[in-house]
């Protein structure tokens, strides 16, 4: 599924980023390159490794009420943005979105910037555009605060309404952590998803899938909008002897004691089920999902379809639904078998519940605070 990406704010930004060397290193892509990121800022950001120039914009640049910190405030990240809709315009045609399957707006909701700028530019987006736009929307962790909390429970009330559907990321279940390479490791977890998801629907050219995803299965999955999470779970391939010498061995009578006792079919089932129960992207109870679509990713050879049907049906049982599409996406020169589960419009989210209370324990604690004018004046005496 080609999808033209979105970064807003300094968290959609660096997912967008991670996105793309996502992309450029695995050699799969669903954005061909095709993204903007925007801040509202004096500044322009500058710590982005795959993002050109050309592809960053600013918001409010010359407000009087913007500096280079941004804005702190939901109300002013809207405001400004809407302020500045001529210019943003012309930034979204430089987007081939026509040519796109959707688009893909890329947020941080416990910030200001994500938070307002972020559903006005969906609304933007909705009604200048045919094609479906989704969010992909980060919760704060509890950590970040409750203004945070506060920021993320307005974000939900006006981006999931507005958004054909929101992909959703939960901070406080992915704690950052950088890798060795100075990546936070939780950013690149979610890249790593995403890509593996959308990019199934642009096919190896080398093969052909016995039953390819393709962007209407995901349009389809994804059409009861709400939230929705993603499931993942790759194992690495042995490699094993092939041709004159596989062919020598057999007649040799010489066997690889190392070779696993799970058929291809048993493989397939288990890894679904892994990236079913994994640590998903918004933890759920997935049996409260309205939809699903699995994914399965390998070399040709590895792609049981014996096991793909044994894992929808197991899927059918856990989720309670018949609505689970499913496809394959072979990688001839890949070592990697991966299977992907993106549940759609699930509704028991137990974290959502826990947002929602730290903003409202925040909101009461800050009504209770007396204000400065109600503080009488020290007796100098």
């Amino acid at each position: 599924m080609e999808l033209a990406l979105v970064g807003v704010g300094e968290t959609g930004s660096r997912i967008v980023d991670r996105i793309l060397a996502v992309e450029a290193e695995t050699e799969r892509t669903f954005s061909h390159g095709n993204a903007l990121v925007c801040e509202i800022s004096q500044t322009v950001p500058d710590d982005l490794e795959m993002v050109s120039e050309a592809q960053r914009f600013l918001i409010g640049d010359t407000h009087q009420a913007v500096d280079e910190q941004g804005v702190d405030d939901p109300d002013l990240a809207v405001d400004v943005t809407r302020n500045d809709l001529p210019e943003i315009r012309r930034a979204f045609d430089s987007l081939p979105i026509h040519d796109c399957d959707g688009i893909l707006v890329v947020t941080g909701l416990g910030s200001a910037t994500g938070s307002g700028a972020g559903s006005v530019l969906i609304e933007e987006l909705q009604a200048t555009y045919d094609e479906p736009v989704y969010a992909l929307g980060v919760l704060p962790a509890e950590s970040e605060g409750g203004q945070a909390a506060v920021n993320a429970g307005r974000a939900l009330r006006s981006i999931v309404p507005a958004a054909d559907s929101m992909l959703t990321f939960d901070r406080e279940t992915w704690q950052p952590r950088l890798d060795d390479a100075g990546h936070d490791e939780a950013t690149q977890a979610l890249a790593t998803r995403v890509v593996t998801l959308f990019a199934a629907g642009e096919l190896d050219a080398s093969t052909v899938a016995e039953n390819a995803v393709d962007s209407s299965d995901m349009i389809r999955t994804l059409a009861p909008g709400g939230l929705s999470s993603i499931g993942h779970a790759a194992t690495e391939l042995e490699s094993t002897p092939s041709g004159v010498l596989a062919r020598l061995l057999s007649w040799l009578g010489v066997r690889d004691e190392t070779e696993p006792q799970t058929t291809d079919a048993a493989k397939v089932k288990s890894l679904v089920r892994r990236a079913a129960n994994s640590r998903l992207t918004l933890p759920c109870d997935i049996a409260s999902a309205e939809r699903a679509l699995v994914v399965l990713s390998g070399p040709p050879q590895e792609l049981s379809r014996r096991g793909f049907e044994s894992a929808r049906q197991w899927l059918e049982q856990e989720t309670d639904t018949v609505e689970i599409l499913a496809g394959d996406d072979p990688r001839t020169d890949s070592e990697t078998l991966e299977a992907v589960v993106l549940f759609s419009n699930v509704t028991d989210v137990p974290r959502i519940d826990a947002l929602q209370q730290q903003a409202v324990d925040y909101q009461a604690d800050q009504s209770d605070e007396p204000s400065e004018e109600a503080v009488p004046p020290e007796n100098p005496d």
